[in-house]
């Protein structure tokens, strides 16, 4: 990304944001490969334009083989949120995390956590839950729970085949699989860990005791505030949907907060309602779900109508699992 379309991205970013926190998030790829400078680039920039009353806090996934002293001390010192990119221990992330030539990366990222730690960063573990680390949640949770993980968020990977309508790739997690792997680590944090390690999915269900909005944007009603932008300006709807398809524009010649309110991106977002199967709106559990990421829905629902998520059957099974807490922690906090 050029100076000049980091620069604007900062700018307009910041005025497009309405409250006093502006929050930037840093993917890739790999992140860590734009260079250490890079971030010092950019947050040197958002100093500068930051207006009276408005901070920022940076966010950023990395694969952390990569990390050393100053990137960790980077991060210390400006208070980014760091994910790292974890499966399980290392046979269990080896799996599928191996380079070209067959090299793996578990030392290196246990190494780059470590350093992160002990600098005083505590990172969010993102752990992607493929058709292999799924046959071992108490194996993937006890492991982050003894390096000292303090919050998890759990990805299931899903890749569609475009050669096989509803069909997906091998390293693809089953939809009853991963609804088992939830389970069986969230009855072990219940028992356990509650108010000690925060994971992201388990949060999210308890939401809805509170009647409150999910953070997420998978398991909102809607979608759309979420999209991204490439290194030559392009912005897209979506992270999922980086096609000519979804395409906005560009900020070099459009503002963030234009691209963010036209009506080209309302509409994509509207569209995850909009396209909600019936079988999704008579759920009983919908409002923790509402039919998850749009990406997902490719297989056809029981009554035969297209559109319903590969996963439905796991989030239904762990869903209804712990509805019984969420109605639990409801009632609790309904005393008060």
């Amino acid at each position: 990304m050029t100076d000049e379309i980091l620069g604007k991205y900062i700018i307009q970013h910041i005025e497009a944001t309405e409250g006093p926190v502006v929050f930037f998030s840093w993917h890739g790829g790999e992140p860590l490969l734009a260079g250490i400078d890079f971030y010092r680039k950019a947050l040197e920039f958002q100093r500068r334009h930051l207006p009276r009353g408005k901070s920022a806090i940076n966010g950023i996934q990395t694969n952390a083989t990569l990390i050393d002293r100053d990137w960790a001390w980077l991060f210390r010192m400006e208070k980014f949120i760091v994910g790292v990119s974890m499966d399980g221990p290392g046979e269990l992330h080896n799996h599928f995390r191996r380079g070209p030539s067959g090299r793996t990366s578990f030392s290196e990222t246990l190494r780059g956590f470590e350093m992160l730690m002990q600098e005083g960063v505590s990172p969010e573990i993102l752990c992607v839950v493929n058709s292999f680390n799924a046959g071992y949640p108490l194996a993937v949770y006890d492991f982050f729970r003894n390096i000292g993980a303090e919050n998890i968020t759990f990805l299931p990977l899903v890749e569609p085949r475009p050669d096989l309508p509803g069909g997906v790739t091998p390293a693809s997690v089953s939809a009853d699989a991963f609804g088992s792997f939830l389970i069986a680590i969230f009855d072990e944090w219940v028992e356990k860990d509650i108010g000690r390690i925060k994971i992201q999915i388990f949060e999210e269900a308890a939401r809805t005791a509170f009647n409150q909005e999910h953070t997420l944007c998978i398991f909102r009603e809607n979608c759309g505030a979420v999209p991204v932008i490439e290194a030559n300006g392009d912005f897209y709807s979506c992270d999922h949907f980086v096609n000519s398809e979804n395409l906005v524009g560009n900020i070099r010649n459009n503002s963030v907060a234009g691209l963010l309110y036209s009506d080209k991106q309302k509409a994509f977002g509207l569209a995850k309602s909009g396209s909600l199967p019936y079988y999704c709106k008579i759920c009983d559990v919908r409002t923790m779900c509402n039919g998850e990421c749009p990406k997902n829905r490719f297989i056809t629902a029981p009554d035969g109508e297209p559109g319903l998520n590969y996963l439905c059957s796991g989030y239904r099974a762990f869903f209804r699992h712990c509805l019984p807490f969420v109605r639990a922690v409801a009632e609790e906090w309904n005393r008060k």
